[in-house]
């Protein structure tokens, strides 16, 4: 279509991939297809054209018979950073159409997306949680859908959203074209589309899963001890054709502690991980994608949504779980025919699982060299100028410790007493079974204290013990003998009467 074609040749896209020229005549038929692919091929165009051309824009004369605002296409994405990938992608490539393009995923609010489905939408991009909230609350309608596309399928998978998306799979028509695109296809992503896919024909844009790494990016496996990890990526920082850069990280609080010592080294670096609200994300990679950045710090879940040009390196900060993690995290880079560099940093401990990946991709790469920050060969393959360091700022001076003084001070206006004054003025009554004791005047501490004094002036050749137990039997005795005069009394008393 000429109107797809020029908003295309605006943005400097001339000539397909392999994937999008065994794609397009397929899917614009309405066919029922499989793509598989590695990652960063263009298999976003690949649906996107098809499905662009197949729906019906608002000025078309056709759209007076259609059901009016609903959606009639569906592109389901595993991660929110995938889903805005992909969204900018229909947007650029039907701008000359005038259709509707809407993203919807989780982290922000319900309102805007809510209203703009509300107002009408053509196209609609969107995580499987958030799609099936906006449906449960009757406000996205998938009944009149005829294209639905399901990107990244194995990543669905790995994510837990097979069983949301086979409930979106429900809510369309059974007369929907079906598009499932994958970069590997694990056995219950060939039975979800057995069930819901009619005939669907199968496009391989390679042969077979040895090519599933990108041709054009250069591997390196290094075997580095952690502490020195961070040393042997801030000197590979300054290398002579570092670009962007891309580290991936096996946890989110890994990202952050990297993110922050790269900073403190005097690199421009951010985190991207699921802990940090979807603004920050956002924020992060349009900073990244404008240069503002050099360095973004990520976790696997966001290898899907990194589609940046000019990332002239990935660097994995910790061996991958497996060979599948593995392709897509080094297919950040080498994308649309670019070159890359992919450097794995893999511990002692890691050693095993490196060696089933290189096995299953069946890569040249079998022992790892152990590598340090200084060692010659670090220098040389990254093409490293002698003497670079792993930082580019001062180290910040330590923060001056506050002397027994000011330490003193902080404690508020209170004065010190010397240790010998204590507070002798509290009173104290003699109790028995918890009752005072009848005829007993309550006594203060001073005039106790002075008792003891005394007392201890007499017996002070006495052990202690001694002294305590003459105080006890003479506060007995001077008990009983109360009592006993009390008693002597009530006799006299009865006898009397």
């Amino acid at each position: 279509m000429p109107q797809i074609c020029d908003a295309l040749d605006r943005a400097g896209i001339i000539h397909p991939f392999a994937i999008q020229e065994m794609t397009l005549s397929v899917a614009l038929l309405g066919t029922d297809l499989i793509g598989q692919a590695r990652t960063g091929t263009g298999k976003t165009l690949a649906f996107g054209i098809p499905v662009i051309q197949r729906s019906i824009a608002p000025s078309d004369p056709d759209y007076a018979e259609i059901p009016q605002g609903k959606p009639q296409a569906l592109i389901v994405a595993p991660t929110r950073e995938l889903a805005l990938q992909v969204s900018s992608d229909l947007t650029l490539a039907s701008a000359d159409r005038g259709l509707r393009v809407l993203t919807v995923y989780g982290g922000v609010g319900y309102e805007p997306q809510i209203e703009a489905l509300e107002a009408g939408v053509d196209i609609v991009v969107g995580t499987p949680g958030r799609l099936i909230d906006l449906a449960n609350r009757r406000v996205l309608d998938l009944s009149h859908v005829h294209a639905l596309v399901l990107d990244e399928a194995d990543e669905m998978l790995d994510l837990g959203f097979l069983p949301d998306v086979e409930k979106l799979l429900r809510m369309t028509p059974e007369t929907r074209q079906t598009m499932l695109f994958s970069a590997t296809m694990p056995s219950a992503i060939v039975a979800l589309a057995r069930i819901h896919m009619r005939h669907p024909m199968n496009i391989r844009a390679e042969s077979s899963y040895e090519n599933a790494t990108v041709p054009a990016t250069a591997q390196f496996i290094y075997l580095a001890h952690d502490l020195d990890k961070p040393e042997i990526i801030g000197r590979v920082l300054q290398a002579e054709d570092a670009g962007k850069v891309v580290i991936f990280t096996r946890t989110k609080r890994q990202a952050q502690r990297v993110a922050d010592d790269l900073v403190e080294r005097g690199f421009k670096a951010s985190p991207l991980h699921g802990d940090m609200a979807q603004v920050a994300r956002e924020k992060a990679l349009t900073k990244f994608r404008e240069d503002k950045i050099q360095v973004l710090v990520a976790t696997d879940v966001a290898a899907r949504g990194i589609d940046v040009a000019g990332v002239s390196h990935v660097i994995n900060y910790t061996c991958p779980e497996d060979d599948k993690t593995y392709v897509h995290r080094i297919g950040r880079t080498g994308r649309a025919g670019a070159s890359g560099i992919a450097i794995t940093l893999v511990d002692a401990t890691d050693v095993h699982r490196w060696k089933m990946i290189n096995k299953a991709l069946d890569l040249p790469f079998d022992e790892p060299v152990e590598t340090y920050s200084t060692s010659e060969h670090l220098y040389h393959d990254q093409g490293i100028a002698p003497g670079t360091k792993g930082r580019i700022a001062p180290p910040a001076p330590p923060a001056p410790r506050a002397d027994r003084g000011e330490r003193g001070e902080r404690g508020g206006d209170r004065e010190r007493r010397p240790s010998g004054e204590r507070n002798r003025n509290r009173t104290r009554t003699r109790t028995r079974g918890g009752q005072p004791v009848e005829g007993e005047k309550p006594a203060t501490s001073a005039a106790s204290s002075a008792s003891s004094e005394s007392g201890a002036g007499e017996g002070a050749e006495r052990p202690a013990g001694a002294i305590r137990n003459r105080r006890r039997r003479r506060r007995s005795s001077g008990s009983g003998g109360q009592a006993g005069a009390g008693n002597q009394s009530g006799a006299a008393e009865s006898q009397t009467a």
